[in-house]
């Protein structure tokens, strides 16, 4: 029902036709909150929207009839709180059900929300507030969490009000947004003339993980949900009635991709699974125990789920596994097939788009490969040069915006028009990711365009190299960078984590390298091999390589000084 009034058709027999055919209706001034929530809220309040449970056993289910009055709750506490249209409000709520109240009352009132993890330290929320000049943060009643939030509220005048949610002890300076949600009217009317919000206007703002710098600002504006039609009713695959999992923060963009927008759209409910630490068995219990019909998650949490004993737990409800992140690793791909008979549907976006190509449900899946190209998206590979690459030929992912910006797409990086343009001109979006596409059009991530080494005239990709360190047993992680090297340009280096029980040695370093001469081409072998305890990553656990170059560029410029 909802589905219809924005995809005048939905039954696609084929990926071509489903390329050719595919079409959004937008309405202007759409509003997700009002257009959507609270429109399924009028014509069936008892539909199942939202399942909630945490890893101490406590549950709770919400209808439309129920979130659209607690957001309608939201947006007044907000309101009262001096919060107008275009205020920006940060939002670090881990994986709490107030973050939809939250989300959708600030939709309503037209304020620009900016979801941001609990892993952010003083500095971070400090640069956040300052740079997107934050109002008001609602945060998880934590004590750690809010002595973080409070340092940074020092350095920051512009910030009026601190808001706390979760039953936390009152604290100075605080409102205590729970109580202040079961006071507030249930009934929000829709602001009319200037104060009115949706199309055109700003909506959501994320700051990007930062693995080669400080992060960006990525606006979306009202527009934006209705792109993850193509995330939700096509690459999960999602229908009416199901219940889909994405596991993810509500701090990341992978929660918009997967745990709100495109999800109601297609008819599906949500199920939020609140933990603090991933178990890997207590997960495959949720999955069982809630009889979950389609989940989404990292490649990482799929290799801590096939260790498991899969055999031991009934996942006859699922019908639908997806994947992304980073690419997928063939052997995991394999290993969750043979124990559950289902294939990982890969997919491949970014904070700045919605999915751009993926495994589409009338494809078979090639393990390893984003899949093809969305439709509406203007997707290619492209040499250097801006021509289209050849078949096998690596270049980087571009989204040709000539014809108009894709529903879904960013309208830029907030506040930073040099950035916005050096990324996106001449009606191109220069993606920064490098990737090949085969003779059958289906696309194979490489690397980061910073990541890519040149060695003795050869291009080589990190991923493929740490994808077959992965296989030898004796790897946990690994990140693939360039050594300067004054024969070969560069020469691939491995950073290279080991497994438990196992110690580094020039003859493990051996072992790996002969390894990686068997799985891919032998040229690209690491001709460097270190053993570390732990990776450089950023906060939301992207492996940081620009850290890695940087420490070993020091200290190259340390020896030779020497």
């Amino acid at each position: 029902m909802m589905l219809s009034r924005y995809l005048p058709r939905a039954d696609f027999v084929s990926y071509e036709d489903f390329l050719e055919n595919y079409r959004v209706a937008v309405p202007a001034g759409f509003n997700f909150a009002f257009d959507v929530v609270d429109e399924i809220a009028a014509r069936d309040p008892q539909r199942r929207a939202l399942v909630w449970c945490d890893a101490a056993g406590r549950k709770a289910s919400f209808t439309f009839a129920e979130v659209k009055a607690w957001s309608d709750r939201a947006a007044n506490v907000f309101a009262a709180a001096g919060v107008h249209k275009g205020d920006a409000v940060l939002l670090v709520l881990k994986r709490r059900y107030e973050f939809w109240f939250a989300l959708l009352g600030l939709h309503k009132l037209g304020a620009v929300a900016i979801p941001a993890t609990h892993l952010l330290r003083e500095k971070d929320i400090a640069y956040r507030v300052e740079r997107a000049e934050v109002r008001l943060i609602l945060s998880v009643g934590e004590p750690e969490l809010q002595d973080q939030i409070d340092a940074a509220a020092a350095r920051c005048p512009g910030l009026r009000t601190r808001a706390f949610i979760g039953g936390g002890a009152p604290r100075d300076g605080w409102l205590d947004f729970s109580a202040a949600l079961e006071r507030a009217p249930a009934a929000f009317p829709p602001p009319a003339g200037a104060a009115a919000a949706g199309g055109s206007d700003p909506m959501l703002l994320y700051f990007t993980s930062g693995t080669t710098g400080l992060p960006k600002m990525v606006l979306h504006d009202f527009t934006y949900p209705l792109g993850h039609l193509l995330t939700a009713r096509f690459w999960q695959n999602l229908h009416e009635g199901g219940l889909h999992l994405t596991v993810a923060d509500t701090g990341w963009a992978k929660a918009a991709w997967g745990k709100i927008y495109g999800q109601w759209l297609a008819g599906c409910a949500v199920f939020v699974y609140d933990m603090d630490a991933f178990d890997p068995k207590e997960l495959l219990a949720v999955l069982v125990r809630h009889r979950i019909g389609s989940f989404c998650a990292p490649p990482t949490v799929y290799r801590y789920l096939i260790k498991e004993d899969l055999a031991a737990f009934d996942l006859s409800a699922l019908r639908w596994c997806t994947v992304a992140g980073e690419p997928l690793n063939p052997e995991v791909y394999e290993r969750w097939r043979a124990a559950t008979g289902l294939r990982l549907m890969e997919g491949y976006g970014q904070t700045e788009t919605c999915v751009l190509a993926a495994s589409w449900p009338w494809l078979e899946p090639r393990p390893g490969s984003m899949g093809k190209p969305s439709p509406g998206w203007g997707v290619e590979v492209v040499d250097e040069k801006g021509d289209p690459a050849g078949v096998g030929e690596e270049g980087q992912i571009v989204v040709r915006t000539g014809a108009g910006r894709p529903v879904g797409m960013f309208l830029g990086y907030h506040c930073d028009e040099a950035l916005t343009a050096r990324a996106w001109h001449d009606g191109v979006y220069f993606t920064g990711d490098m990737a090949r596409r085969d003779a059958d059009g289906y696309f194979w991530f490489v690397g980061r365009t910073d990541d890519l080494i040149k060695s003795s005239g050869y291009r080589i990709g990190p991923f493929e190299v740490e994808s077959a360190l992965l296989e030898h047993p004796a790897v946990l992680e690994c990140a693939v960078t360039a050594v300067p090297d004054p024969d070969r340009g560069q020469v691939v280096k491995a950073t290279v984590v080991l497994a438990r029980g196992r110690a580094g040695s020039p003859e493990l370093a051996k072992e790996l390298q002969d390894h990686v001469k068997r799985v891919t081409a032998p040229y690209k072998y690491p001709r460097v091999v270190e053993f570390v305890a732990e990776l450089p990553k950023t906060i939301s656990g992207k492996i940081r390589r620009v850290e890695i170059r940087e420490r070993d560029r020091r200290k190259a410029e340390g020896s030779a000084g020497s």
